[in-house]
């Protein structure tokens, strides 16, 4: 039987590739920050977040492949990006909870969230292994950022904040040194680099360190040397 994050995931896959993917105009959802939104949101409201760029593609792992990126070699398509399926299950579920949330943007917190509803990674194990739960990120991002208020409808793809599409870039860049896919044991440190970003600050009030980062890091390494060797 199918999980709630397959079908989820699936859901998101038959929405991508039945229309293009849009997001609500800037002076649409300014308007509605300004009058419904914490003052922690509306400047990400406001502001030109990054924009998950889709186009129809065939499988989801296409479609977030195709996220803009800095790195002027994925870019440019000299490389290719690929991503795991808990990787690609982590963002759905992270665009999912954003919109539970009632938020405008998709940030780390999101993102974060993304990973432990997907559950299976290392890094949602690590996680709970040391009692970072979903609840316990729900509410630590609502203290951080806020609570919208209950009118607030969020758009369909919630475009990603500018720290949370440096959390993707760090992951990106990281799986550049190496072969293999971008996991969400990547995503996870992504997230955790950007010290200024909310998933960052939530973490770190939910007691995760450097220490935890740097097992997780061997983790990473550990599993490119089992397929290596």
């Amino acid at each position: 039987m199918a999980t709630a994050a397959q079908a989820a995931a699936a859901a998101f896959l038959s929405f991508l590739s039945s229309s293009p993917h849009h997001t609500a105009p800037s002076s649409s959802v300014s308007f509605l920050a300004a009058r419904v939104l914490p003052a922690s949101l509306r400047a990400a409201a406001a502001g030109s977040p990054t924009s998950a760029s889709r186009s129809r593609g065939r499988g989801v792992a296409a479609v977030v492949a195709q996220l803009p990126t800095a790195n002027p070699e994925v870019a440019s398509g000299e490389k290719k990006i690929r991503w795991s399926s808990r990787a690609v299950r982590s963002f759905a579920m992270a665009e999912l909870e954003a919109r539970k949330m009632r938020y405008p943007t998709t940030g780390t917190e999101g993102l974060l969230m993304g990973i432990l509803v997907e559950g299976t990674s290392d890094a949602a194990k690590l996680l709970r292994a040391n009692g970072i739960t979903l609840l316990k990120v729900r509410e630590e991002a609502a203290n951080v950022l806020g609570k919208s208020e209950m009118f607030y409808f969020s758009p369909m793809h919630p475009p990603l904040t500018e720290a949370a599409q440096r959390a993707l870039d760090w992951a990106i860049n990281e799986k550049l040194k190496s072969d293999g896919e971008v996991t969400a044991n990547h995503l996870l440190l992504g997230i955790w680099s950007d010290k200024e970003s909310a998933g960052h600050k939530v973490l770190a009030s939910l007691g995760f360190d450097d220490e935890r980062a740097n097992s997780l890091a061997k983790t990473i390494l550990n599993g490119f040397r089992a397929n290596v060797y």
